[in-house]
Order: structure tokens, then C-alpha cells, then sequence
């Protein structure tokens, strides 16, 4: 005679499986938030995306999707489990063994379970990492900044997930040991969870709620600004929570009525009941799917978007080679550019130097208190601009402009992009060496791509009267000029570059954030509290190959085959860390999927061979089969990539000011073939698991 830990062996052995979906489900999710969270506290993306920045706030914010939908997939897992585990614990109670027992021995089991499958999702996690970094640098690039590095906050991150985890599986076992009714437990597994009729205006309202939700949410904090005068914290993200109450009243109505019209719907009536009587697990499922499916295309659509605007602006400049520097630097002069390309056998052409003049402007500027609320006050002195005559304005953009006596215009470029960072309530500009003042007033912007968002134009006459008296330092100059060849000038390029460098002093290490205007007065308490304009971002002349130096040193060249041969290097770890975070939620959504197809096959075994016995066709077993695997498929990936897209032409369309610029078009036309791809992808493993559900439903 067995006694009952024989018996509670035996049936675990029976069971196993049910053990072994649990593991799987809670190891895959501790790997890949693992995974996620080992590269996103990397020392070597967090060097690359500043703090505060926009890049980095798209990385948590999908993280914090990720994590959501992890989360919800191991809380469904654990239902699952406990749900096929009430078999097992009716047995054992009817044998005589008390709640008391039963709970510590099921306690003891998840323990088990999840420590071993979460441990070894901790362990893995970094060489899976690894692996998907490598296989990125050698088949996209490889330099000195993508050097694979590991950051300690990363397993801090990855132990809270499993602690979580583990109370949220530890609460649903003592909710579930509760239910003392052995027949209760017993006809657990035979549960259903139907979802309740809903109104066919559920889905309207559904839609009506998700854009008004995206909207808002988009929306908010830059209402804030505007009408408050209020840097609003992270928690106002809570204004996008109606997006998600519209996505899922859409999803429950598609699941309740998604069932085809006239005559077609008596062949459809088995799968749309069945769907029904599983309704709250099938449109969890699809909640979960749709909002990670929206996170990978989020993180996806950055690459093709990066590469189709930039390289478009690169091939459309009208100079090849333009560099600034500051005359009190002793800087190449043009016999020596001109024998170092001769030297490399490049044919320089169209020559010239153009000089500007750094003054002092005044404006309205922003005084902050505590509570993260700011106003502005006037400041005859609130920051620098860089200013070019009209005269030489016109000769380096080969344009015709004039600037009135009393005026000064700002450079945009031709798609209008860059007006946020130049000043257009200037009235005073002020030498900062004399302190001669200039009236002035701002006479509207001037097209040029290559000088856009950096410097203003002067009426030549103002341009004389104001900058009389600047010292060097004070002063700058511009070089350009074309070459015979482009695509043969990389060397000449390359060395050209590390020459500025080499040539220009410690004094101008700096951002193209500082201004030394802003920083003197600051100094002075003239805005309260003191902040450097350079923000907390460093530069060293040691690493001018570096993204960093490339991307924020204020005197950077913009030579034309330097920034389109090595774009991608220049830009490697940004492109391979948004892949890499698309991979890691597109595979957490064909995981998902795949074990909720795989549990709709368990659940649905019985009646499909009830089918069989009544006389159903091989077709319409099919036909059945399809649609139940094809709505898990259909319904998130429509949604979600149709929102997704559509979000990501809102934040492209408010970021110009109500428009869309060609690079732009060009990048959402890159976007859209991605869709393409992955639609693709997505149809193939959906074809792969109708194949599998139908094996497992003895369906040939």
C-alpha cells in the first residue's frame, strides 16, 4: 500500500508535463527580461544614450512593456498550471490530506519550480545577450564602441522581476489551496472562462478610446508646458490608460463577434462558441501580444528611420567638406589642406573661408522653482549665437536674401526643421569683448540644410558696427569646399579630420551644448540656480572616432564621405541595441502565442473529438482549427501594427509642427517595408503552429 507522498509522486510523474510547461514559461520570460535588462544597463549604451534623453526614454519605455507583458504571461502561466493542477489536489484530498498540507507541499513546489527556471533564466540570460550582440557586430559592424560590457544594475533588475514573480505565483497558490471544496477543485480544470455578450458598439468605442488615449498620452506633457508653464513628471504617463482600455474592449469585441456573416456563419459557430468559452484567457493573451507586438515594431522602425533621413540629407548637401573653428586657433591654412589632398591625390575645387562673429543676445529665458514649475523673466544677456553677414550668408548657400538694418534672421533648414533651437525674440545683441549694443529684431528665418539650427544673418552694415573690437576668441571661421571625386577623398577624409583635431586646443573640448554667454551669467545667479549649459556630457580629443565626439563636439565637421561611409559605425551601438530590443520582444510575442495556441489544442482535444464521432469533415475541422489559431494570429497583429504606425506618424507629424518632412516620408516609407517583412515572418510561424495545434488534435 502506497502512502501519500507515493501517491503525490506518482501523480506529479503523471503530470509532469503540466511541471514542465510551467518551467518553460517562467524561464523564458526570466531570460529574456534578463536578456533585456543586461543590455540595456550596459556601460557601453549608457555612455552612448544620455541621461534624459530621448533614446533612452524609448528604451525604458519598452522595457516597462516588456516587463508588463512578461509579467501577465507568467501570471497566466501560473493559472495554467494551477488549473490542471486541481485534479491532483482533489485526489489527494479526498485520500484524507488536509488544506494545511496541501498548501505547504504546492507552496514548496512553485518554490521549487520558479527558483529553478527564474535562476536559470538569470544565468542564460547574459550569454543570450552576448550571442545576439556578437552576431550583430559581425554581421552589421564592429568597432571599439560596441564592445560588449556588462553593467551590475542589471541583475538587480532581473532579481526584482523573479521576486515579484515569485509572490505574485505564491498569493495565486494560497488563493487557490483556499478552495476547500473537494468537488470545487476537482471540476477546476473542466472550468471555462466565457467572456459575457458585449454590444457591437464595443468596438467602435474601442477605437474611439485607443485614439483618444495615444493622443492624450502624446499630448500631455507638452500641453503642460505650454499652458502651465510645468515640467510634469513620469506619472502623468497615466493619461495613456485609455488606450489600453480601448484596446481591450476592442480585442473582447472581436473575440465575441468576430464570427462571419450570412451563410458562412453556421460553419463558424463552433469556433466562435469555443472562442467565447474561453474568451477572458484568449483576450488576455491578445492584450499582451498586441502591446509587445507594438513595442518591437516601436524599437524596429528606428533603424530604417535613422538610415533613410540621414543618408537622404547626407546625399543632398551642396558641399563636401565644411568644418568651423575658432581664430585664435592655429588651424591648417588652405596651402596646407590643399597639399595634404594632393598628397592622397584628391582635386580640391570651389575653396573659400567665410567668417561669423559669436555674440551675446538677449531674450526671455526660464526661471525654474522646486516644484518643477518655471516662468520666464528677461535677460539682456541670456546666451550666445553665432552670426555670418548676409554678404557671405548668400555666397556659401549661393542664395540672394537680404537682411534689413535692425534685423537678423534665423537658418532653418528647407524642410523647415531645427526653428527650436535658435532664438526669434532677440532685440539686444551685445559684444561681449566692447559691450557695444546693437539694437535689434527678428526679421524671419532663411533656408539652408547644411547650416541650419546654428547660426543667424546680419545686414552687413549691423554685422560691421557689432563685431568691431572682438577679440579671436570671439571670433570664428568657416571652411568649405568640394572635391573632384567624393567617393575617392575617404583617406584624405580620415586624415583631414584627425588634423583639426590635432590642431585645435584643449580650450575648445567642448559641446556644441555650451555657451559661455549663459554659463558667465549663471554663475552670477542671473537664472537662480547655477546649471551648466554643457549638461552633465564630456568630450576628450583621446576619442574623436567616438559617437560621442562625432555627435556633440560644437566645432564637427561635416564632411560628406566621412558621415555616409561611417555612418554605421558612428551610429553602431544605437542601431544594434534598438534590434536587439525588437528581437527580444518579437520573440517574447511568438512565445506567447505559441503556448496559447498550444493551450487553446489542450483544452479544445474533447470536443474536436466529439466532431470526429459525430461525422465532422476533414474541412471543417480545419476551417475550425484555422480560425481559433487565426484570431490569437490575426487580431493582435492587425491592431497592433496598424496603432503602432499610426502612433509613430503622430510623433513625426507634431515634431515639425504639423507636417511631415521628405526624410521623414522616406523613413515611414522604410518603416512600411518592414511591416512588410515582419507580416511575413508572422504568417509563416502562424503557418507553423496550425500545423502543430492540428498534430496535437490528431487533425491530419
Amino acid at each position: 500500500m502506497k502512502n501519500q507522498r507515493q501517491i503525490n509522486k506518482e501523480l506529479r510523474y503523471y503530470n509532469r508535463k503540466n511541471y514542465y510547461l510551467l518551467f518553460l514559461c517562467l524561464f523564458l520570460s526570466e531570460l529574456l527580461i534578463t536578456a533585456y535588462a543586461v543590455m540595456m544597463q550596459s556601460p557601453t549604451v549608457l555612455t552612448i544614450l544620455p541621461e534624459g534623453g530621448d533614446s533612452r526614454k524609448q528604451v525604458s519605455m519598452i522595457f516597462f512593456l516588456a516587463v508588463f507583458g512578461c509579467g501577465v504571461f507568467v501570471v497566466y502561466a501560473a493559472a495554467l498550471f494551477l488549473k490542471y493542477k486541481s485534479r491532483e489536489t482533489g485526489i489527494l484530498m479526498a485520500l484524507g490530506a488536509s488544506a494545511r498540507q496541501l498548501g505547504a507541499r504546492l507552496l514548496r513546489e512553485l518554490l521549487l519550480v520558479s527558483g529553478i527556471s527564474f535562476l536559470g533564466g538569470m544565468v542564460l540570460g547574459t550569454p543570450l545577450a552576448f550571442c545576439i550582440w556578437k552576431l550583430f557586430c559581425i554581421f552589421l559592424v564592429n568597432t571599439d564602441e560596441t564592445s560588449f560590457s556588462i553593467g551590475v544594475q542589471a541583475y538587480g533588475i532581473s532579481v526584482c522581476y523573479a521576486l515579484v514573480c515569485m509572490v505574485l505565483l505564491i498569493f495565486m497558490g494560497i488563493l487557490f489551496i483556499r478552495q476547500t471544496d473537494v468537488i470545487a477543485i476537482v471540476h477546476n480544470e473542466r472550468k471555462c472562462e466565457p467572456v459575457r455578450d458585449v454590444k457591437p458598439w464595443y468596438g467602435w468605442a474601442g477605437i474611439l478610446l485607443m485614439i483618444l488615449g495615444g493622443v492624450c498620452g502624446y499630448m500631455t506633457p507638452t500641453l503642460c508646458l505650454r499652458l502651465l508653464n510645468w515640467y510634469c513628471p513620469a506619472w502623468i504617463n497615466v493619461t495613456y490608460l485609455p488606450l489600453f482600455v480601448g484596446l481591450y474592449m476592442l480585442l473582447l469585441y472581436i473575440v465575441v463577434h468576430g464570427r462571419k456573416k450570412g451563410k458562412k456563419r453556421w460553419r463558424d459557430i463552433i469556433t466562435g462558441s469555443m472562442m467565447k468559452f474561453q474568451g477572458r484567457q484568449t483576450v488576455n493573451s491578445m492584450l499582451v501580444i498586441t502591446v509587445l507586438l507594438a513595442g518591437a515594431y516601436f524599437a524596429a522602425f528606428y533603424t530604417p528611420m535613422m538610415l533613410s533621413g540621414s543618408q537622404k540629407a547626407i546625399d543632398e548637401r551642396p558641399i563636401d567638406f565644411l568644418f568651423p573653428y575658432r581664430q585664435d586657433q592655429d588651424m591648417l591654412t588652405e596651402e596646407e589642406i590643399k597639399a595634404l589632398a594632393e598628397s592622397y591625390q584628391v582635386e580640391i575645387t570651389e575653396y573659400s573661408t567665410y567668417p561669423l562673429a559669436v555674440l551675446a543676445h538677449d531674450g526671455s529665458t526660464q526661471i525654474m522653482d522646486s516644484r518643477q514649475n518655471f516662468h520666464y523673466e528677461y535677460r539682456e544677456l541670456v546666451g550666445e549665437g553665432n552670426y555670418l553677414p548676409a554678404s557671405e550668408f548668400n555666397r556659401i548657400a549661393k542664395q540672394d536674401i537680404e537682411v534689413s538694418e535692425g534685423t537678423c534672421r534665423a537658418v532653418i533648414g528647407e524642410d523647415g526643421g531645427n526653428a527650436f533651437w535658435l532664438a526669434n525674440d532677440t532685440t539686444m545683441l551685445t559684444n561681449p569683448v566692447t559691450g557695444k549694443t546693437l539694437g535689434i529684431s527678428f526679421g524671419g528665418y532663411v533656408c539652408d540644410n547644411m547650416l541650419s539650427g546654428k547660426y543667424y544673418v546680419l545686414n552687413d552694415e549691423d554685422y560691421m558696427k557689432i563685431s568691431e573690437g572682438l577679440t579671436d576668441e570671439w571670433r570664428e571661421r568657416l571652411v568649405a569646399f568640394n572635391v573632384a571625386d567624393v567617393d575617392g577623398s575617404y583617406g584624405f577624409a580620415q586624415e583631414l579630420y584627425r588634423q583639426i583635431v590635432a590642431c585645435t586646443g584643449s580650450d575648445c573640448q567642448v559641446t556644441r551644448m555650451d555657451d559661455r554667454i549663459y554659463d558667465r551669467q549663471a554663475r552670477a545667479g542671473s537664472f537662480g540656480e547655477y546649471e551648466d549649459s554643457g549638461s552633465d556630457i564630456t568630450i576628450s580629443f583621446k576619442e574623436y572616432q567616438s559617437f560621442y565626439f562625432k555627435q556633440f563636439w560644437k566645432y564637427a565637421p561635416m564632411f560628406r564621405i566621412l558621415d555616409k561611409t561611417d555612418f554605421l559605425s558612428t551610429y553602431a551601438v544605437f542601431l544594434m541595441l534598438f534590434l536587439f530590443i525588437s528581437l527580444i520582444c518579437f520573440a517574447a510575442v511568438f512565445i506567447i502565442i505559441y503556448t496559447r495556441c498550444m493551450t487553446i489544442a489542450m483544452n479544445s482535444r474533447l470536443v474536436y473529438e466529439d466532431l470526429k464521432h459525430l461525422g465532422a469533415g476533414h474541412d471543417f475541422l480545419i476551417n475550425s482549427v484555422r480560425g481559433q489559431v487565426g484570431k490569437v494570429f490575426k487580431a493582435p497583429a492587425a491592431v497592433g501594427t496598424v496603432a503602432i504606425y499610426l502612433f509613430y506618424c503622430l510623433i513625426l507629424y507634431m515634431n515639425d509642427g504639423g507636417r511631415f518632412t521628405p526624410g521623414e516620408l522616406a523613413g515611414l516609407g522604410s518603416c512600411a517595408a518592414v511591416v512588410g517583412v515582419v507580416t511575413l515572418c508572422i504568417w509563416g510561424f502562424y503557418r507553423f503552429v496550425l500545423k502543430r495545434v492540428c498534430e496535437k488534435l490528431e487533425i491530419r
